[in-house]
């Protein structure tokens, strides 16, 4: 079918999709084979997570982003589920934490290591326990931090919150939908879902070939009636799944096919005709899902305004592809290109907006150096705290510049002092402890972060930059668990003895008697 541009006059008509090379992709993945209509990735500025197929439970494999080329056949796993894994998601808040859904019919909080799953990672911090069949979707709220939305094929739809105390979760926060009097009606059980951008509204799909609208907090259906579309075009004759991905910020509308290898984008507006097709992106190699990376983890020095990562299960591949907007300077931040966005921080917890509360997300600026102030009023005990703790923690030497050319390969020092803000509000300390603490100028000066507080603490040295400094930490910290393993390995062997002996005691005296 023959597509012709309808919008000559927007600066998006010469996007085109730039796929990387393969030496710039992940190669010999073992993609799952499952046929639940799924994107089976997920991404972010720092790693990328891809469901595999496995025998004896579901696993996925958690991959620095950087970490292209050929993937090591036994690289380790996330492999805590006992069934398939059907779905997983970065938690937009924090970069190291990642959910996923399974066929065994939990839920599961991961941690992830700054380094990267160096071996196989079986334990999560949470579980969560109370669906009674397989789980086929989960979705972060975005704008209150841990919240989780869960629906199964029990026909219920749950929403978590994941700082309960305890590693397993047995009763959610709010029950959004389930079945009444065992009747269970198609339009429980979902197939897609989708909040808005503040997180008061929810866009579902359901087995019944409707869109609703709910509202989360009670589940309210608030919009079904959704059947008439303001405007209708047809695609093409394949009966495959649809995958749409927009953009707020560009109001581009990108169509992938499941088993399909092109993708269109179009434009949208408010004015008729609502929606403009742009172009096309072709290729022979089908995908089978595709993940999706946030705005603050593109590259604007090449003016890329969204990437994906194909799912290639032919090739054993995860290609990533860039839409890049032509520009004769594309050195230089444009600023058309790049609206405020959402960032990597919450507007408000859970309780607050469990309680009624309603806030946008926090938005940032994608120009480097650049700091946007956060426009909802922080109460005075959080404020107080927050910069008493996040100054001690953060100290600029004097005369230091910004690194350019040894640029750390995890993140940027803006991103890492929202981390470090983040963190402490996150996980608040008592300040009664700290105030009789007074700096000492006459020690070293105060050193910068080099890496995220999640594996370093103020009072520890700082970590190494280069990377054969890395190499020789992680090899001294092997040998020092190794030397560990073999104390607690003598002691066990001691205490069994000890044990013998006790009991050829206790044996002696009994016949003596």
């Amino acid at each position: 079918m023959s597509w012709r541009s309808l919008s000559r006059g927007s600066k998006f008509r010469h996007v085109f999709g730039k796929p990387a090379s393969r030496d710039h992709s992940y190669d010999n993945v073992p993609i799952t084979h499952s046929v639940h209509d799924n994107h089976h990735c997920s991404a972010n500025p720092c790693f990328i997570a891809v469901i595999t197929e496995c025998s004896g439970g579901g696993a996925f494999l958690v991959l620095p982003i950087r970490h292209t080329g050929r993937v090591d056949p036994h690289q380790p796993r996330v492999c805590g589920h006992s069934g398939r894994v059907l779905d997983i998601k970065w938690n937009p808040f924090d970069d190291y934490c990642i959910a996923s859904c399974s066929e065994d019919c939990t839920v599961k909080i991961w941690d992830i290591p700054v380094t990267g799953v160096q071996q196989n990672l079986t334990r999560a911090r949470k579980t969560l326990i109370g669906h009674s069949r397989r789980v086929g979707l989960i979705e972060w709220h975005p704008t209150a931090e841990n919240l989780l939305l869960s629906s199964a094929y029990d026909y219920k739809v749950f929403l978590w919150d994941i700082s309960q105390m305890g590693s397993i979760i047995r009763f959610p926060v709010r029950v959004v939908l389930m079945p009444f009097y065992h009747r269970y009606p198609p339009e429980t059980l979902l197939l897609s879902v989708s909040f808005n951008s503040d997180g008061s509204r929810l866009a579902v799909t359901s087995k019944d070939r409707r869109i609703r609208v709910l509202d989360p907090r009670t589940g309210k259906i608030l919009q079904d009636d959704l059947s008439e579309p303001v405007y209708e075009e047809d695609l093409d004759g394949s009966a495959g799944v649809l995958f749409p991905f927009y953009d707020p910020d560009t109001h581009m509308l990108y169509l992938a096919g499941k088993g399909d290898g092109n993708i269109r984008y179009y434009e949208l507006s408010a004015e008729k005709p609502y929606i403009s097709f742009l172009t096309e992106f072709r290729s022979s190699l089908p995908q089978k899902g595709l993940g999706v990376m946030p705005k603050r983890g593109l590259d604007v020095a090449t003016c890329e305004v969204f990437r994906f990562y194909r799912l290639i299960v032919v090739k054993d591949l995860v290609e990533p592809l860039s839409m890049i907007v032509p520009r004769k300077e594309p050195g230089i931040f444009q600023e058309d290109l790049y609206p405020m966005t959402a960032g990597n921080q919450a507007a408000m917890t859970a309780q607050e907006w469990l309680s009624g509360t309603n806030r946008g997300p926090l938005l940032i600026s994608l120009k480097p150096e650049s700091q946007v102030a956060n426009p909802y009023p922080e109460t005075p005990a959080e404020k107080g705290q927050l910069r008493q703790l996040s100054n001690r923690q953060v100290q600029k030497v004097p005369g230091t510049v910004t690194m350019t050319g040894t640029r750390l390969d995890f993140i940027e020092q803006a991103f890492l002092e929202e981390q470090l803000a983040y963190q402490d509000a996150k996980y608040p300390r008592v300040v009664s402890d700290l105030s009789g603490w007074q700096p000492d100028e006459t020690q070293i000066p105060p050193w910068i972060y080099c890496c995220t507080p999640h594996c370093c603490e103020p009072a520890e040295r700082p970590p190494p930059t280069a990377e054969n400094e890395l190499l020789q930490a992680f090899y001294r910290q092997q040998d020092e668990i190794r030397g560990l393993k073999e104390q607690l390995n003598q002691k066990e062997v001691r205490i069994a003895r000890l044990e013998r002996e006790i009991k050829n005691n206790r044996n002696s005296v009994s016949a003596t008697f």
